[in-house]
């Protein structure tokens, strides 16, 4: 390469970084600021009023497992803490799991239609997505609240005497969040099942493999991408979800998300509830990071 062709290229490289300038610096400023102010309000004491002052304190961290006692300030685990982490993650990952159950066959189904059912079929399932997040969660309540369409038809056609009580309960949470975060889950399936080449289920079958042979040793193994993306599209947004614990959940079946809500409102602990941010960012962020490693083991697969 000559040294005006090299000059050339150090000039595209310059004008690529120039032009890019402004768009980095916004998410400088718009993504890690933010995230950097919460760090450090972390390690601040908490305000009397909310805020925070600014002297050094780690027991934003230690009140994430910990909580002292009034009396003698000794630090005893904090069981209300570790029930709102355990009920979030369990149900994001039962969420995942009926997700996955209901969107497998639904991408399947969808995948192997002609083309023009096929878009029909793509059109109603992101359907959901055109209506805000709130107003789908009260579609839901109004469901299976007490008074609803569900116990209303059970109760006319004789089959309970009395309303099932779902609303307010980790299952009318569950079944918010599994029908929010459904579509989240079919469209990367429908996505990894559309490569699929289905003259390997004739093989399959030519070789004397059972349909569950063949569902568990040619199609898991094949649409795995889209298995693991699905799954983390539904798992994070679930385990830090809001709006749907805080309708159909009411006060009592909260999760982290609402937790930290709770911490930066009434509860005016601004240093915990930057901590529980930040833990939440990096239980996500291991979560990208399982995916993005199981993505580049495919691409080396082949």
């Amino acid at each position: 390469m000559s040294a005006a062709e090299d000059a050339q290229a150090a000039t595209a490289t310059r004008n690529g970084w120039l032009l890019s300038a402004p768009a980095l610096a916004i998410l400088t400023f718009a993504a890690a600021g933010p995230l950097l102010i919460v760090l450090v309000y972390s390690f601040l004491t908490p305000g009397r009023y909310g805020n925070v002052e600014w002297a050094l304190n780690f027991d934003g961290w230690i009140g994430i497992l910990y909580t002292k006692d009034i009396f003698d300030e000794t630090l005893k685990l904090a069981d209300a803490n570790m029930s709102i982490f355990w009920r979030s993650i369990k149900l994001s990952f039962l969420t995942t799991i009926i997700t996955f159950a209901v969107g497998f066959p639904t991408a399947w189904f969808i995948a192997t239609r002609p083309p023009k059912a096929r878009a029909l079929w793509l059109f109603l399932i992101t359907i959901p997505f055109w209506t805000n997040l709130l107003i789908r969660t009260f579609a839901i309540n109004e469901v299976i609240r007490n008074e609803g369409l569900m116990n209303t038809v059970l109760l006319w056609s004789g089959i309970i005497s009395e309303p099932i009580r779902i609303i307010y309960t980790d299952t009318a949470v569950f079944i918010g969040m599994a029908y929010v975060y459904l579509p989240l889950m079919v469209l990367p399936l429908f996505a990894s099942i559309d490569r699929f080449d289905m003259k390997l289920l004739e093989a399959g079958y030519d070789l004397y493999a059972s349909r569950m042979q063949v569902l568990r040793r040619v199609i898991l193994p094949i649409v795995k991408p889209g298995i693991v993306a699905g799954s983390i599209l539904v798992f994070v947004p679930s385990l830090g979800a809001y709006v749907t614990p805080r309708v159909l959940g009411g006060g009592k079946n909260m999760m982290i998300g609402n937790f930290i809500e709770l911490q930066f409102g009434q509860g005016r602990n601004w240093p915990l509830g930057a901590a529980l941010s930040m833990t939440l960012l990096f239980v996500v962020m291991v979560a990208l990071l399982f995916y993005v490693r199981a993505a580049n083991g495919e691409k080396k697969n082949g």
